[in-house]
């Protein structure tokens, strides 16, 4: 049930007067809106037509009821595991999020510092801010690069030269992107629109978050993105972006071309946008190490089901001969520990990441990512379990599943 508007705003007020410390994704999603300027809060926060698998994500977490089980020895939690070949302290990764430079000062560096301090892996966008250079010398230990397919190959070529350059072991590329979802937020607040309305629109946005202009737009140039800077517009103009993003981005990719690119890629490649078992067995065909269930964070076509419902199914069509990754809806470390009940490896984590940047930069991100742990380590000994590699389907009540 969504909370009411004047107790939302009540809790917003207690936080930004009081100083209290924000501690789960909501709390810093509500800093993060009062900080950003609507038409980026909106790119960051929105999904696709009426955002109905944008809510079922999370909702399809809600869903999933786990066993307590008692009197066994959970003295020694490690939620510590393997992830693409990395060792990582636990069982998430920083999902590749566009245009997080916008959201705090060369925001990319700030979320790779966090990232390296909680020993799990990053990932780069294709349309971060900060470009593999910038991010490489920020970053103590290697991140993953995530790909679109470009119409013109040579560019697609020179990002992986790049990105092997930087170190970068694993790539994730996106194949749910053959056309830019509707997403109705940035219609409504101007952000696609290049009218004169739309521009007084968004210059009073900046103008009334004086924080965010002097930090970011200000402090935080170039705002170029670093990877594409010589060929992509201004990020400051979303019109022209997505104009860029529709000419340039190739809707003819198939599985050829994943051979293709698996065939000048040398590391881990791992295929991000798989909600059914057929399409992660043509991933495996086509040469992938891993696929990662997601819907694009519902920001594509909206009203399929969310990724959480289609996991299992993945999982048992290629669980057995891949490493299967699960991204959308995941805001807490209980939803790490149902994801990895369901047969996940891993799972990946966007908007609360981006929140958390936006409110507090890298300490915010830190103090989530902290939090996360602590919650999954929780949900391990109240579930009975030590290790990752002991967390099962039997941790899940079917008895009780909410419908």
């Amino acid at each position: 049930m969504a909370m009411p508007a004047r107790r939302a705003r009540g809790m917003e007020a207690l936080l930004a007067t009081y100083n209290v410390v924000p501690v789960t994704p909501a709390d810093y999603r509500r800093l993060a809106e009062r900080r950003l300027p609507r038409f980026l809060f909106d790119y960051i926060d929105g999904g696709a037509n009426a955002e109905i698998t944008l809510a079922a994500n999370t909702a399809g977490f809600r869903d999933i009821v786990l066993r307590q089980r008692v009197m066994r020895d959970v003295s020694k939690i490690d939620t510590s595991t393997q992830l693409s070949g990395m060792q990582a302290a636990m069982p998430v990764v920083l999902a590749p999020v566009g245009m997080a430079g916008m959201m705090a000062r060369r925001g990319e560096t700030q979320a790779v510092r966090a990232a390296n301090a909680a020993n799990i892996p990053f990932t780069l966008s294709t349309v971060g801010i900060c470009d593999l250079a910038e991010v490489k010398a920020a970053s103590s230990k290697p991140f993953w690069f995530q790909l679109y397919m470009m119409r013109d190959r040579g560019v697609v070529q020179d990002l992986l030269a790049r990105a092997e350059a930087a170190g970068c072991t694993t790539l994730a590329f996106t194949v749910d992107l053959a056309i830019t979802g509707m997403r109705h937020r940035d219609l409504r607040n101007g952000a696609l629109s290049a009218s004169l309305n739309a521009r007084a629109v968004k210059a009073w946005e900046i103008a009334r978050h004086p924080q965010w202009t002097l930090d970011v737009a200000m402090r935080g140039r170039p705002h170029g993105f670093g990877n594409l800077s010589d060929r992509v517009p201004d990020p400051g103009r979303l019109e022209a972006f997505t104009a860029w993003v529709a000419s340039q981005f190739d809707s003819s990719v198939t599985w050829k071309d994943i051979e293709w690119l698996r065939s000048i890629w040398k590391g881990r490649l791992i295929i991000k946008g798989i909600l059914e078992a057929d399409d992660a067995r043509a991933a495996i065909a086509a040469g992938a190490d891993g696929v990662i269930v997601s819907n694009h964070g519902g920001r594509q076509l909206d009203s399929v089901a969310s990724s959480i419902s289609k996991l299992p199914s993945v999982v048992d069509a290629i669980g057995d001969r891949a490493e299967v990754f699960m991204d959308g809806g995941v805001r807490s470390g209980v939803d790490v520990f149902k994801a990895l009940a369901l047969g996940a490896k891993g799972v990946l984590m966007g908007r609360p990441w981006v929140w958390a940047l936006a409110a507090q930069g890298e300490a915010g991100v830190r103090n989530t990512l902290a939090v996360m742990q602590q919650e999954l380590r929780i949900a391990m000994a109240l579930s009975g379990v030590n290790r990752i590699a002991d967390i099962g389907r039997d941790a899940i009540d079917d008895t009780a599943m909410r419908r």
